[in-house]
């Protein structure tokens, strides 16, 4: 039973295994060099400790080697793409041969709507969850426009009730009862950017597949976060970021799922380039297109080493903390975190994020009723680094990787100074 005091969240970091972790991070301080709060890593993660030096290890070989570093790098950069791809393909429950790292992640949605998203006269409709994120949004209305629909007939939305905050899936049920026979694509957020809902992916592919949809999935705010468990969900196609929960810096690379029952499909229509050309036949120009089998026929040009070496670094700290350890440390840190905030017992606040921890990942979403942005304000100036959605949210999320029980208490406490 979790405990509302100091020493009870120093006891928990004591005997927590995964503590170490925090050390191999760089935590952001104040002008007084104490080190902030920082509960932000569902905007941008941390940088871990390694990474300048798995950069600086890129830069030295540029230098040495000028353009021999594609074949004598110490990790050469011709194939460099594939030394991230097991430890990815772990994170996000796939095989290797259905994971690729490569572009970012509205350039790879596009990408895979171009191959998933085959509209008919009649079957050309595409869902989304309606607080989808605006660059998915954007995305599949664009699509819509590019295919001759009107969005504002074309999109559906998949949206909450009345007075409540979370979609419910026998909502989706009855969307596709109703549409089904005019949908063509069900592309939701796996883990909702606004809300912190984590929807059941299986069943929504499973609906979609039944309904004879194409499914997939943005992964933003689920990978590094929650284990989609991609294969086995079945899910057609997926994609994400890597800067926020998997700690690759600002902007950095996404991923790619594509389902291995896709691998090898030469009806898929898709926008080719030569990094997804035959391996063997790539540097002979004059070759006709032969793409590579999996995930990898979707890239497109020879990738930025380093971003790579970046991703590469965090990648390697998840592999050593294994991402079951962590997912077990995470639902603890926010149930802590949901323990501490009931029990301020203030009527203005309600976490519209799912209670079940098997609905959320590591954020949780305080509603402040009838507060605005000044409110985030003074609690960045008290020494806290969160995030304000617009109207009265404050987004916080305990990574696991390098957040402690201390730092939840300490949010807690000094949100609650702020209220008063």
């Amino acid at each position: 039973m979790y405990q509302n005091s100091l020493e009870y969240a120093q006891q928990c970091d004591a005997n927590d295994p995964l503590s170490s972790f925090r050390n191999r991070f760089l935590l952001p301080k104040d002008t007084d060099g104490n080190n902030l709060i920082y509960l932000c890593g569902n905007s941008l993660g941390l940088q871990p400790v390694s990474t300048s030096a798995y950069i600086k290890m890129e830069l030295d070989d540029w230098a040495k080697h000028g353009v021999e570093g594609h074949t004598d790098a110490e990790h050469p950069w011709l194939p460099y793409h594939e030394f991230l791809t097991k430890n990815m393909a772990d994170l996000v429950g796939a095989k290797p041969s259905e994971v690729v790292v490569m572009n970012t992640l509205t350039t790879n949605l596009h990408l895979m709507m171009v191959s998933f998203y085959r509209p008919t006269a009649t079957k050309h409709k595409i869902i989304v969850e309606s607080d989808a994120f605006p660059s998915d949004k954007y995305a599949v209305e664009s699509q819509l426009r590019f295919h001759g629909h009107d969005p504002k007939e074309g999109l559906i939305l998949w949206t909450p009730r009345e007075g409540e905050e979370l979609c419910r899936f026998e909502d989706l049920e009855k969307i596709m009862d109703l549409h089904g026979d005019e949908i063509a694509l069900i592309m939701i957020g796996s883990t909702n950017y606004y809300s912190g809902q984590h929807f059941p992916l299986k069943k929504i592919t499973e609906l979609g597949h039944r309904h004879g949809c194409m499914v997939g999935f943005d992964l933003a705010h689920g990978a590094g976060n929650i284990q989609p468990d991609l294969h086995n969900t079945g899910a057609d196609f997926a994609v994400w970021c890597s800067y926020k929960y998997i700690n690759s810096g600002p902007g950095s690379l996404g991923g790619c799922f594509v389902h291995e029952r896709h691998a090898n499909n030469p009806e898929l229509h898709r926008f080719a380039g030569w990094w997804g050309h035959n391996k063997d036949t790539r540097f002979n120009m004059r070759h006709e297109f032969d793409a590579l089998s999996g995930a990898e026929g979707w890239q497109l040009s020879n990738p930025p080493i380093l971003s790579m070496a970046a991703i590469r670094a965090s990648l390697d700290v998840f592999a050593e903390a294994g991402f079951d350890n962590l997912r077990e440390k995470s639902i603890e840190l926010t149930g802590y975190l949901e323990y501490l905030i009931d029990h301020l017992q203030d009527d203005r606040i309600n976490i519209i994020t799912p209670r079940d921890p098997e609905q959320r990942g590591c954020q949780l979403s305080i509603q402040v009723k009838s507060a605005n942005k000044a409110l985030h304000t003074e609690l960045t100036k008290a020494g806290v680094i969160s995030d304000w959605r617009e109207p009265d949210v404050i987004r916080v999320a305990p990574a696991p990787l390098y957040n402690s029980f201390e730092d939840v208490f300490e949010f807690v406490n000094r949100l609650k100074k702020v209220l008063n």
